[in-house]
């Protein structure tokens, strides 16, 4: 894969479901020094979601740290081992919870740019690209797409890299200067 992280970079990997996103997060994370640290978001809230927690917590084997953060993203960020590198995944799931709790998503999205901002080790961030497909019926569903789409812009405008996942294969849609 031979990517070189800027110490204190931002990646920010976006792509459609089962596109290869988190393990291209992995591995980019894997090209620093461990430890390696990842932040999950997700919420085990039924057996599905359990299992598939367990699951990505068995691959990822015993050399890495997680944290969890399903609403408080930016403090989780910022308790994060300042030289390791950190992979977020993922900040759709992040969003949804935010949105579902009654969160000021403005205020969070914020708080994260600048606990971001102060990292110096590499940092790779997970979303998924949600404004490809069909206009959702609900307005809930307009609303999260939305959402999701203006995250990802301002996560992408501060990115050192944006890499769009289509089928397994890394797309690099804003390079390193």
């Amino acid at each position: 894969m031979a990517v070189e992280e800027n110490a204190s970079s931002l990646t920010l990997v976006l792509g459609g479901a089962r596109s290869g996103k988190s393990c291209y997060a992995h591995e980019l994370a894997m090209q620093s020094p461990a430890p390696w640290v990842m932040i999950a978001t997700a919420e085990a809230l039924d057996e599905e979601m359990r299992m598939r927690i367990a699951l990505h917590r068995q691959e990822r084997g015993p050399e890495w740290m997680t944290l969890e953060a399903p609403v408080d993203l930016a403090g989780a960020v910022a308790q994060a081992p300042a030289g390791a590198a950190l992979v977020i995944d993922c900040l759709t799931l992040w969003l949804s919870n935010l949105m579902l709790g009654g969160h000021d998503i403005d205020a969070e999205t914020a708080r994260l740019g600048k606990a971001l901002a102060a990292r110096t080790a590499p940092t790779i961030a997970v979303a998924n690209e949600v404004g490809l497909g069909i206009v959702p019926e609900t307005a809930l569903g307009r609303a999260f797409r939305d959402r999701a789409g203006t995250l990802n812009q301002h996560l992408a405008a501060s990115a050192t890299r944006v890499v769009l996942m289509v089928a397994g294969v890394p797309i690099t849609i804003k390079p390193s200067p």
